[in-house]
């Protein structure tokens, strides 16, 4: 039987302000990328969502970024290759205390915004990340585009390279995501987003933004947690994955 993984982004608040309804998507989601503090989050918040992670069985993933708070970490940053390793383990090590506090632990790691979409062709900061996830733990998992940097070196480097692939963003024809400022990136429409979600776990397919059809091979789908109606969107594409055989679990 197919299967996939499903991901989202967690933990996306600061303070008072939260961005993602934590609570209803770990009971959808099989995996979590907790914010760690760089882009979004903070202590409690980390310490909330792991705990609630644990109690469904939702395996917890580091999402390491830039340290851009104000611009969600979604801004382009030049980091020095040792301090955005040392950046990166910072921000595992800090998870994987809640993590262990909730009887569970850090299971795999993926970059967030700007320092997601640079790894993919950016080599240098895509093996600062690797060297980052090294340094935190030497056998975790990391979850990224296909094709891209930071999975070729990962995978060089003895770690898991796991891919992922997104329902609700467009895709180049070379497999990458559009960026975000330009017009069509985010798919909205609901019912789209569930029918590219089942080819792309059934197919490893998916049409690009300019019509033809791509190869988009993954082992995990992510759900993005901040567009409005994402816990019902979220149900709608579990279940109708269910329906058509294919079994949903977490990859780590």
């Amino acid at each position: 039987m197919t299967s996939i993984d499903l991901n989202a982004d967690l933990g996306e608040g600061f303070g008072r302000w939260r961005l993602t309804d934590d609570e209803q998507l770990l009971s959808v989601v099989t995996s979590a990328n907790v914010a760690c503090g760089f882009h979004a989050g903070d202590a409690a918040t980390m310490r909330r969502v792991c705990e609630q992670a644990a109690e469904r069985g939702v395996r917890i993933g580091a999402q390491v970024s830039y340290r851009d708070l104000a611009g969600f970490g979604r801004r382009a940053m030049d980091v020095p290759p040792a301090e955005l390793a040392a950046e990166v383990a910072y921000q595992i090590g800090a998870l994987e205390v809640f993590a262990h506090a909730a009887g569970t632990r850090v299971s795999y790691v993926k970059p967030h915004g700007a320092l997601y979409n640079r790894v993919v062709h950016d080599e240098e900061q895509a093996g600062a990340v690797v060297d980052g996830v090294l340094l935190a733990d030497a056998a975790l998992p990391v979850l990224g585009l296909p094709g891209s940097r930071l999975l070729e070196l990962a995978g060089k480097a003895g770690l898991p390279a796991v891919t992922e692939a997104f329902a609700d963003r467009a895709y180049t024809e070379g497999g990458t995501l559009v960026a975000r400022g330009e017009e069509g990136a985010v798919v909205t429409d609901p019912e789209t987003v569930v029918e590219r979600s089942v080819g792309l776990a059934r197919d490893g397919a998916v049409t690009a933004h300019s019509g033809a059809r791509i190869e988009v091979r993954a082992r995990s789908l992510c759900l993005h947690g901040d567009t409005p109606g994402a816990v019902d969107l979220a149900r709608r594409v579990r279940e109708r994955l269910t329906e058509s055989g294919i079994r949903v679990e977490a990859f780590a």
